[in-house]
């Protein structure tokens, strides 16, 4: 069985899961290895315009599978710091990679979503939370620093720096109704109903403009470490400029005055 699935589940929309239930889809290397080949996937694939991403079972990840990780991909290091440095560079690499994916994620997060699986819902562009979500930074309960896989970068960046200390700091689990409240998720929904709001979210998405919708997200991401409000602007001064030589403003205008949807991504302007 594949530790990662991916699946077209609408036009436009592609669902990818993790395919460990027996193990709450905790990380091992094969598991992290097929995450990254599924992402890789994704970023050259311009009819996919939206990712999901949610846990098999019970879970949607519970961080390191503390059976064992396994070894990682490349050249078998030879010492104990070379090999777990290696390994810690394959999973935190997942960070940045769900970053840069031209098409926003969602993440739908099913049950537990703990230290690894924490990171790849932050890292995620939205957040939906079944009832029986569970979040907590688990590094600092397992003897290690609470700072792993981007957690100390974005995680203050999403909900402020007093909550992300003290969620970092005793590594204690938070419900989905208290990440509802302190802005971790978008809201929180019934278990059954978990993969049918990400997919009311994923649609409105897939209507806007493909580039339109692929910029929005870097400009957001890159916001984050922008260091002033004019540095800001100007990058979005330049990519609304750029954006206008796709021609879909002018397709999007055309459809609202013969009252149809637009049809995205058909009429290019000439350079």
């Amino acid at each position: 069985m594949p530790n990662v699935t991916s699946e077209r589940i609408e036009s436009g929309i592609t669902l990818l899961t993790l395919n460990r239930p027996e193990r709450l889809n905790a990380m091992t290397a094969d598991l992290v290895g097929e995450l990254h080949d599924a992402l890789g996937a994704l970023d050259g694939d311009r009819s996919c315009r939206v990712v999901i991403l949610t846990g098999a079972g019970r879970g949607f990840c519970a961080g390191l599978d503390l059976h064992g990780y396994g070894r990682p991909r490349g050249p078998v290091e030879a010492g104990r710091v070379e090999s777990g440095l290696a390994t810690q560079k394959e999973i935190a690499a997942l960070v940045p990679r769900l970053r840069s994916l031209p098409q926003p994620v969602i993440a739908a997060v099913n049950g537990p979503a703990a230290g690894g699986g924490l990171a790849l819902a932050l890292a995620s562009d939205i957040r939906l939370a079944a009832t029986s979500a569970r979040f907590n930074v688990a590094f600092v309960r397992l003897g290690l620093s609470g700072c792993d896989i981007g957690v100390s970068w974005l995680l203050p960046r999403l909900l402020g720096a007093s909550r992300a200390w003290e969620l970092m700091l005793t590594g204690r689990i938070i419900d989905a109704a208290e990440a509802d409240r302190i802005g971790l998720v978008l809201k929180t929904v019934p278990d059954d109903q978990l993969l049918d709001e990400a997919l009311v979210t994923a649609r409105l998405i897939a209507a806007n403009s493909p580039w339109g919708v692929r910029m929005t997200k870097e400009v957001m991401w890159s916001q984050l470490e922008v260091g002033s409000l004019q540095a800001g602007i100007d990058l979005e001064n330049r990519t609304q400029i750029l954006s206008t030589f796709t021609g879909d403003m002018q397709e999007a205008v055309t459809a609202f005055l013969e009252k149809r949807p637009p049809n995205f991504g058909q009429h290019p302007v000439d350079l």
